[in-house]
């Protein structure tokens, strides 16, 4: 049920907000257990706003925009008095104190929580399985991985556990388990919504967006948490506009480059280039007209991410020492080596080697040769989308270079993970706004994201042809049923 639908379905006492949300819990219950994409389930919180709302409408009152819009928030933004795990072992009885700014404006909106979803160990992977409370399964083939790390959330929209959800997308977080799940994922330009309350993986890349199955549900979500943050001082102050006005305007005369770069990869699978090149098609008969663009250092990105990305959490997870919060290791008799213990015992595998890399990068005698040219690479990377939005409108590439991949098949393979990101990592480095939307389906079933990339602060052009190509290709109305698909 999309959003607009919804408000409507409250006001004319078609649905009450408490049996809206009851569906959803029944629904959770019915399939969470082979997807894990939950790890809290807020139930009673869940049906006391709910009853909250339906007494609103009963004395006659006016609704806010997300009234009754049952949603799942990532296990890495602070949720007041509710566990905040960033799935890690870490911080398992961690419960916040204060609640994320992004949240504390759904809640203001009417949206109500169902609970907080996995993720990999503080946002660090690219398939759910390195969350210390085991791993979650894609709702299209329960043997492959959603992507991540924002798995959780994607596969609990996809498998209709709530309407939207919540994600942060540091490298690809958002939108490659967007695509691996069949749903819309976007990332905002970085500063467009507030980090405040959001655990920091990489501070300069990190930023929160939503999860939908359509993308005017996606604006509607960004409408309410986009905005400036007094207490977030890389957060923008540029008004906010209307992303829903745009979304039924043409795109005659819109330029969409297609980035050459992205189709020569090695990797690429043949069937995600030929739904991601109908996509182009589909637009191109909206009237948009393709150019093919070059930014050459494109694929420099992921090396440059891999360097900047575990410096900053390596800065950033250094807070996390057993003294004032989180897990501490017993039975030590002095600090540095309670600290070190409590370390080794409560970060995973991934989390400790992007650790030690960061470490390393930063070090010194090292920190020119990695640190300093990678910042350097990244300005130029951010050069090459700036001469390529002096021709077009809009970029397109695909998501990610294959279909979800098989749980477990990557476990040995470090590289071949962090490849899984290779085309969204660039708009990070480069502080651009992206969204992923489903595109096709593999010759298993499995759904293929198209990805498209604007201009600094260009979401609303960016939504209007997302919402136009979604409309016109109607996708997710041909998709075969998957396991958990309803």
């Amino acid at each position: 049920m999309a959003i607009d639908l919804l408000r409507g379905r409250l006001r004319r006492g078609e649905i009450s907000a408490r049996e809206l949300v009851e569906q959803y819990i029944r629904r959770i219950e019915e399939v969470d257990p082979s997807i894990k994409a939950f790890l809290t389930v807020t139930s009673d919180r869940a049906l006391a706003e709910a009853d909250q709302i339906d007494n609103s409408l009963a004395a006659g009152e006016s609704l806010p925009p997300l009234a009754g819009v049952p949603i799942a928030i990532k296990d890495n933004l602070c949720t007041k008095g509710i566990s905040t795990t960033c799935s890690s072992k870490m911080l398992e009885n961690f419960v916040a104190p204060y609640e994320s700014t992004v949240t504390e404006r759904l809640w203001k909106a009417g949206a109500v929580l169902l609970g907080k979803t996995n993720l990999d160990e503080f946002a660090m992977g690219s398939s759910t399985e390195t969350s210390a409370f085991g791993p979650t399964s894609n709702p299209w083939d329960l043997s492959k991985v959603p992507g991540g790390s924002s798995g959780g959330s994607a596969a609990a929209v996809a498998s209709g556990e709530c309407m939207v959800a919540l994600g942060s997308d540091t490298g690809g977080s958002i939108r490659q388990p967007a695509s691996f799940c069949g749903v819309v994922g976007l990332k905002p330009t970085y500063g467009r919504v507030s980090r405040w309350g959001l655990v920091a993986f990489a501070s300069s890349l990190d930023q929160v967006g939503p999860f939908a199955t359509s993308v005017a549900d996606a604006a509607e979500v960004l409408q309410v948490i986009a905005g400036a943050d007094p207490r977030d001082s890389t957060c923008l102050k540029a008004p906010v506009p209307d992303y829903c006005a745009s979304l039924d305007q043409p795109i005659n005369g819109l330029k969409v480059g297609l980035i050459k770069e992205c189709f020569d990869q090695k990797g690429l699978s043949s069937e995600v280039t030929a739904s991601v090149m109908a996509a182009a098609t589909q637009l191109e008969e909206l009237g948009a007209e393709l150019v093919e663009i070059s930014c050459p250092r494109f694929n420099d990105g992921i090396a440059t991410y891999y360097v900047i990305a575990p410096s900053e959490a390596s800065s950033n997870l250094a807070r996390f020492d057993g003294v004032k919060y989180g897990y501490r290791s017993e039975g030590s008799d002095n600090l540095i080596d309670m600290t070190s213990k409590s370390r080794a015992e409560g970060f995973g595998n991934e989390v400790q080697r992007r650790i030690l890399i960061g470490t390393y990068a930063l070090s010194a005698g090292y920190v020119d040769a990695y640190y300093k040219k990678a910042q350097q690479v990244r300005s130029l990377i951010r050069r090459d989308f700036d001469n390529a939005f002096k021709k077009v409108d809009v970029l397109l590439t695909p998501t990610a270079p294959t279909t979800a991949f098989a749980a477990g098949s990557h476990a040995d393979d470090p590289l071949a993970m962090y490849l899984s990101d290779l085309l969204t990592i660039p708009a990070n480095l480069a502080g651009l706004p992206s969204i992923s939307l489903p595109c096709g389906f593999d010759g298993g079933g499995l759904p293929i994201g198209v990805q498209l990339i604007t201009n600094v602060l260009e979401e609303s052009r960016l939504l209007q042809v997302a919402h136009q190509y979604e409309k016109a290709s109607d996708v997710m109305a041909k998709h075969p049923k998957g396991s958990c698909i309803p």
